[in-house]
């Protein structure tokens, strides 16, 4: 549940990014932190770990106060994909309000993304939260490198699945803001109504999405 800081009138949402490891969430987060408006975002920060990292930033606030004067930011994070750092993965994940699943396109890499998503759905379990009710949208990177799984045999997998699923080159910055924009309007879907987000608080889908951290359109 998003932490709403009444005395600041500041409503945060915890967004982590989670994936096998060398799949591209650290690059989905850094393209995200630059092209986000200077004003709008805070320090990007890393807690180093052995052979992996854990990124995370602040994108504050997104670029207007809802009516009612409350400002909302977002805490993007990423998870460590070694399994040796299952323990901080769970730590990271704990609270979170939405995930975007980062896969790795490559042919050879289709077993790693199935044991990490499993992961996943373990560790959601485990920290206390649904994943039938989490926002969460999966994401297929690395589209500009050989021997990749074509679009088809990726979509005909996931034919079943009712995550919204996207296609990207992050390195190029090719698929990264549109990922995001889809997890910001599972967002709004889970928690408007609870939160009074357009009642009490002026918003609607369409600003939250597009205005989130500055990030152009």
């Amino acid at each position: 549940m998003p932490e709403l800081e009444r005395d600041a009138n500041r409503l945060t949402f915890k967004l982590v990014y989670y994936g096998p490891a060398q799949g591209g969430k650290t690059t989905n987060l850094m393209c995200l932190h630059d092209v986000a408006d200077a004003q709008m975002k805070g320090e990007l920060m890393t807690l180093e770990t052995q052979h992996d990292r854990t990124l995370f930033f602040d994108l504050l606030p997104l670029g207007f106060r809802a009516a009612s004067g409350l400002t909302i930011r977002f805490r993007l994070f990423t998870v460590p994909g070694q399994v040796a750092h299952d323990g901080t993965r769970k730590a990271v994940l704990s609270r979170a309000d939405g995930i975007v699943f980062v896969a790795d396109s490559q042919r050879p890499q289709a077993t790693n993304n199935g044991e990490s998503f499993q992961n996943l759905a373990e560790n959601v379990g485990r920290v206390g939260l649904d994943l039938e009710r989490l926002p969460l949208v999966v994401q297929f990177n690395k589209r500009d490198l050989p021997d990749i799984l074509s679009e088809d045999e990726i979509r005909q997998r996931y034919a079943g699945a009712p995550w919204p699923l996207f296609f990207a080159t992050a390195t190029a910055g090719s698929g990264v803001r549109e990922t995001f924009s889809a997890l910001l309007h599972g967002v709004w879907q889970r928690y408007a109504e609870e939160l009074d987000l357009a009642g009490e608080h002026g918003l609607t889908e369409e600003r939250f999405v597009t205005a989130a951290g500055g990030l152009p359109s």
